[in-house]
């Protein structure tokens, strides 16, 4: 191969990097809006694609056919579950997907600590002709540590979300013994640096892999938003580390932009929980709180008596949270959001940061049921308007918007943000019972006056609120 080929070889891949990079932030600008989202999603993929043609163009590749092969193998099961997920299941997707990222991150720093080893050990005395340097090896042992707690963090959360582990594993001492197997994985990830050693390389990932189970296995389903998002961020941290490691202009910048989005999701939706991120990083966060004693009573109401409320009312705000995915209702309730709007009503949906199971989680699933992004309202924006709100229907949540967050400060939900849904002029709160929510303590709202309960299944509930409604219409 001539000087200039290789020159001309190289220029390409850096050129084609640039525009992958440029695709990757106009991808990421336009995932800031729901309504651009979708042709922000194919920018960043159609970058992906540029960059991984590039690949093929590096001098000295090798493996082409195995390179190929998973290649094929990987769009097709992509393609194949990506159509097949029903929207319900989404949260256990990501979280998949998070996990493949690190893994994926891990799997390159272990070939590549591995073949170090090789080069190190193959040469008398175990000093190598060309080894790599202090910053590689350092960023090959973090970015693998890293990827692999992203791993096997990322199969437990997607375990919990899709029921196959349902209890949180809690035991006395257990934050001193995460941080002694974390103590101790840095210290194995140090020695792996300095040694090159394969048994203490293998020792190192196996500390990893145990630290991401042990940080998730505590975590209950209500705190699974920060999770992913954190594990997102590590993963995205983790590729741009080993995308130093090859020398890979687009990995860096990927997983850099990765990281950085899913740092700062992590803090916001910290803040909108309440949580320090220290205690999102060490803490056994989503535990029960105590229960707090609520004077009063809760009061039922039937589907006919809400729909006349609603039907006559000027403004209706409806509040979905995790029960709305879990009854897959969300079609019904835009089916009655439409008869309302019909009606002259003025309707909104309100969606607080971490209502659901995955950041994001209300508005996907509304956003499948075909409601306008303009009538989906933040916290921020919709909070200043309950008071002037004639009907708030809640419909699977429950702790985000209990107003007890604000006024008792011995509740471990003290200082969350909310929904202001107790200041509506009437509430109507679709629940299957009268259980607690994921913090383990009673909702005032659901005592407060102004609040009727409409006890049942959220599908069959909002079923009945259309079929009354359809009769206050004269059955049309």
């Amino acid at each position: 191969m001539s000087g200039g080929e290789f020159d001309i070889r190289t220029w390409l891949v850096g050129a084609s990097y640039l525009v992958a990079a440029t695709l990757f932030l106009l991808g990421l600008q336009r995932m800031a809006s729901p309504a651009t989202a979708r042709s922000g999603i194919r920018w960043a993929g159609l970058g992906m694609l540029v960059a991984t043609f590039a690949t093929f163009l590096l001098p000295g590749l090798h493996n082409l056919p195995l390179i190929v092969t998973a290649l094929v193998l990987g769009t097709v099961v992509a393609w194949v579950s990506g159509k097949k997920v029903a929207i319900t299941d989404m949260p256990q997707m990501v979280a998949l997907y998070n996990g493949m990222g690190g893994g994926s991150a891990a799997a390159i720093g272990a070939v590549e600590l591995l073949r170090y080893s090789s080069l190190v050990h193959a040469v008398p005395g175990g000093v190598p002709v060309a080894g790599p340097g202090v910053v590689v090896l350092s960023l090959a042992v973090l970015g693998s540590a890293i990827g692999a707690v992203s791993l096997s963090g990322s199969i437990i959360a997607w375990a919990k979300l899709d029921g196959r582990l349902d209890k949180r594993l809690v035991f006395p001492g257990q934050q001193a013994f995460n941080l002694l197997v974390a103590l101790a994985m840095v210290v194995l990830g140090a020695w792996a640096a300095i040694s090159l050693q394969p048994a203490v390389i293998i020792g190192f990932f196996v500390l990893a892999l145990l630290l991401g189970v042990l940080m998730t296995l505590p975590i209950g389903g209500a705190d699974m938003p920060v999770v992913i998002s954190l594990y997102n961020a590590f993963t995205g941290l983790a590729v741009s580390f080993e995308g130093y490691v090859l020398g890979n202009e687009a990995l860096i910048i990927a997983g850099m932009m990765v990281g950085a989005a899913g740092i700062l999701l992590t803090r916001l939706m910290a803040k909108a929980m309440n949580r320090p991120i220290s205690g999102v990083l060490f803490g056994s966060f989503g535990g029960g709180g105590q229960a707090q004693e609520i004077s009063g009573s809760q009061k039922p109401i039937e589907a006919g008596d809400v729909a006349a409320m609603m039907a006559y009312a000027e403004r209706v705000v409806i509040v979905p949270g995790y029960g709305l995915a879990v009854a897959q209702a969300q079609h019904k309730i835009w089916e009655l959001a439409q008869r309302l709007i019909e009606r002259g009503v003025k309707v909104k949906f309100a969606i607080h940061p971490v209502a659901g199971r995955m950041p994001g989680h209300m508005n996907v699933l509304l956003a499948e049921a075909g409601v306008p992004y303009d009538l989906i309202a933040d916290m921020d924006d919709i909070n200043p308007e309950f008071p002037n709100t004639d009907v708030s229907l809640v419909i699977g949540a429950n702790d985000v918007v209990n107003p007890v967050a604000r006024t008792d400060p011995a509740s471990p939900i003290y200082g969350m943000p909310i929904l202001d849904v107790v200041e509506s002029k009437n509430t109507i709160v679709i629940k299957r019972g009268k259980g607690t929510g994921f913090a383990g303590i009673e909702n005032a709202l659901f005592y407060a006056d102004n609040t009727r309960m409409l006890y049942g299944d959220g599908a069959e509930m909002a079923n009945a609120l259309v079929s009354e409604l359809k009769a206050l219409d004269g059955g049309h």
